[in-house]
């Protein structure tokens, strides 16, 4: 389920055409490797102003706004929308996860760069997507695995819909990236810095492959296979001199 890689001609095109017809432009959903892409080009892109956002706060996957209201004179809505997907009996409902959801959904024969974040709920789901692609998902998703399912558009976002984020504190010698991810995973530190060299780590969506690089507070840290958390930076120290810092992991 890779996505589409978007070449950074495409933001550029984005940006140009937002500032020299004074409207707002809008990519669709960005991924880590995508997000990653574009702050690659943030300095380059800034006359044209830059916002990211994915329907609520802490979002993971986002879409990029070029254009601001300062500019522009007035502000525009990004083209996103809500859906809750629910089973049509509970009692007779499976187990789903964000895979099973999305399978569904891609088996509609959507794109993934349409959709936006999945949020399992107990027996329900949260998806965000593109404004255009809404109505068509009401109309067709009937069905996820095995369990027959009905999609609505709340009025507005429900609260269970935000990104959950677990307070994880943790202690470690200093706020390098290598020592904070073994902590996160449960690893050796060396076996956290085969996670650089194998390209698995991911700060504010680009690649890292130092394992001394200092993290900052608010990065947001990726690590394949183990999660992902946001850095909220050291909390005080130990008596024998150790960080305490706070982690906070997506759920």
């Amino acid at each position: 389920m890779n996505e589409n890689p978007i070449p950074a001609g495409h933001f550029r095109d984005l940006a140009e055409r937002s500032f020299r017809q004074n409207i707002y432009t809008f990519t669709e959903f960005l991924g880590d490797a995508q997000i990653g892409l574009l702050m690659n080009l943030e300095k380059e892109l800034s006359y044209a102003g830059i916002t990211l956002f994915g329907g609520t706060e802490h979002a993971g996957r986002v879409i990029a706004r070029f254009g601001r209201a300062a500019d522009l004179g007035y502000e525009a809505e990004f083209p996103i929308v809500c859906l809750e997907i629910t089973p049509l009996s509970e009692k007779f409902s499976e187990e789903l996860n964000h895979r099973d959801y999305l399978g569904a959904l891609m088996n509609l024969g959507i794109r993934r760069e349409l959709l936006g974040d999945i949020l399992v709920q107990d027996k329900k789901a949260y998806l965000f997507c593109l404004d255009h692609i809404a109505d068509y998902i009401k109309g067709s998703l009937t069905q996820v695995r095995h369990t027959r399912v009905r999609v609505t558009r709340p009025d507005k976002i429900p609260e269970e819909a935000a990104v959950k984020l677990e307070p994880q504190p943790v202690i470690v010698s200093s706020e390098r990236a290598d020592a904070v991810i073994s902590k996160f995973c449960n690893l050796s530190r060396s076996q956290s810095q085969n996670l650089f060299r194998e390209g698995k780590i991911l700060i504010n969506g680009q690649e890292c492959g130092d394992g001394s690089h200092l993290l900052k507070k608010e990065d947001r840290v990726s690590v394949r296979g183990f999660g992902k958390f946001l850095y909220s930076g050291a909390v005080g120290t130990t008596g024998k001199g150790r960080i305490r810092v706070l982690l906070q992991r997506f759920c």
